[in-house]
């Protein structure tokens, strides 16, 4: 198998997963996966399982590299921080992030000026709900019984601001994000990414797609069951496979998704 080859990714754990997509790049000739999908369940209350390590060791070859942190880069799809300030109170939370909007632009004004994600989710510049897809999609669900499923879908790609001759832009990579509710009362979230940095951002990405997952699960009195992302060209473009920063990384992933015989014993005890 090489990096041009579809890959799929059956996880219960994040981080896992992550390190499965990040080490099959640093294994196999290229730079690339295409297509690769992820598909990740055992979400406990909606929240992901994590392996802290795994976590920590990206951090900080992140920071080594002046890149934005796992947090940081999940929060650009949903502000679980907010959430929490607002005390689950969706409407408090969608007026608190509008308000801030200009401040979190202006932190990152080269990576945001485009727009952000959960900014696009929210106030799209058209559409019913003054834009706000999110609220569009919670309040039909709750309306009534029956309501098609291609209706809850919110688009991040707008051609109006996005078809740019430009050779490089860092937004919008995700496109498109569906959800689908289960008979079983579960919610799975589908996300769409026509490209994604393995290495710099697709930790992040995972991360903020299940929290926007639970947010919506939550407020559609649903349980948060599965993430699916699907990803045009998962790339490892942005730092070479044997940069120095990437050996802790490397090894710690390596180790977890195969432990050695005293780490198993280790475990065991």
């Amino acid at each position: 198998m090489n990096n041009s080859d579809p890959l799929l990714i059956e996880e219960t754990n994040l981080s896992r997963a992550w390190s499965r997509a990040f080490l099959h790049i640093i294994n196999n000739p290229g730079k690339e996966i295409s297509p690769l999908l992820v598909s990740l369940t055992g979400l406990t209350n909606g929240i992901a399982q994590e392996e802290r390590g795994i976590r920590e060791a990206l951090d900080n070859s992140l920071i080594a590299n002046n890149k934005q942190k796992v947090h940081t880069v999940a929060n650009t799809i949903f502000p679980n921080s907010l959430w929490k300030r607002s005390k689950y109170d969706r409407n408090r939370l969608f007026e608190m992030y509008l308000n801030a909007l200009p401040r979190y632009k202006a932190l990152e004004r080269h990576k945001n000026q485009r727009g952000i994600y959960f900014e696009r989710l929210i106030a799209f510049g058209s559409g019913p709900e003054n834009g706000n897809q999110l609220e569009y999609i919670i309040s039909q669900y709750k309306s009534r019984q029956g309501v098609r499923t291609s209706m809850f879908q919110a688009s991040i790609f707008d051609p109006a601001r996005d078809h740019v001759s430009s050779a490089q832009i860092p937004f919008p990579c995700l496109q498109h994000v569906s959800f689908v509710p289960h008979k079983d009362k579960t919610l799975t979230v589908n996300a769409f990414y026509a490209t994604q940095q393995i290495w710099e951002k697709a930790y992040g990405n995972y991360l903020g797609l299940c929290r926007l997952g639970d947010f919506m699960a939550h407020e559609m009195g649903l349980t948060l069951g599965r993430m699916n992302c699907f990803v045009g060209v998962a790339k490892l473009d942005t730092i070479t496979k044997s940069h120095h920063s990437l050996t802790l990384l490397k090894n710690v992933a390596r180790n977890a998704l195969h432990p050695t015989n005293d780490q198993q014993t280790a475990e065991r005890i």
